[in-house]
């Protein structure tokens, strides 16, 4: 890029630092015609808790204690009781968030392609749900997604944090 004459500016971006419910760290690179690098003085938000966009009376929960729940499974809800009491997410199928989840009053980790985090209420537990997901990734309610769940996690998993980017392009209004 330099070798065509672009000055580049990396810009390392947390989505939660922009008001989006979820820790989701990105390389943004500024590419600009310009003698220096252009570094972009970004909007800083407060964070918004997870807890606040999950739907605690809806879509299908499955007891924790049920046969073929894995032992490593347990244990990690096990710690995040004791961590966090009745409430909490935690990493289902990977690890992430340590060995006890986490607080659901705090930004939720990277939502990814694949179902990846389980929400747990006292002795029930399911995955994040489509339109929890699709509120931790800053996209409004009547965003268009595929109807099965798969596909849906997939593309959000995939997607740049909407107010993110709009911050972000913004700026760059603003700085040229």
């Amino acid at each position: 890029m330099q070798r065509l004459g672009y000055a580049i500016a990396p810009h390392i971006i947390d989505a939660a630092d922009h008001g989006v419910p979820q820790h989701r760290e990105r390389l943004f690179l500024v590419c600009s015609r310009s003698k220096n690098p252009l570094f972009l003085n970004l909007p800083k938000r407060p964070h918004r808790a997870i807890g606040d966009f999950i739907e605690w009376d809806s879509h299908n929960w499955s007891p924790v204690n049920k046969p073929g729940r894995s032992p490593a499974t347990l244990r990690r809800i096990a710690a995040g009781r004791a961590e966090f009491g009745e409430r909490f997410i935690a990493p289902y199928y990977s690890s992430g968030s340590g060995l006890t989840g986490r607080s659901i009053q705090r930004p939720i980790g990277t939502i990814t392609t694949r179902d990846r985090w389980a929400v747990i209420d006292g002795d029930k537990m399911r995955m994040l749900a489509v339109p929890e997901a699709r509120a931790a990734m800053s996209f409004p309610r009547n965003y268009a997604l595929p109807d099965t769940h798969r596909d849906a996690m997939h593309l959000l998993g995939n997607a740049v944090c909407p107010v993110a980017a709009a911050d972000l392009l913004n700026e760059l209004r603003r700085a040229a």
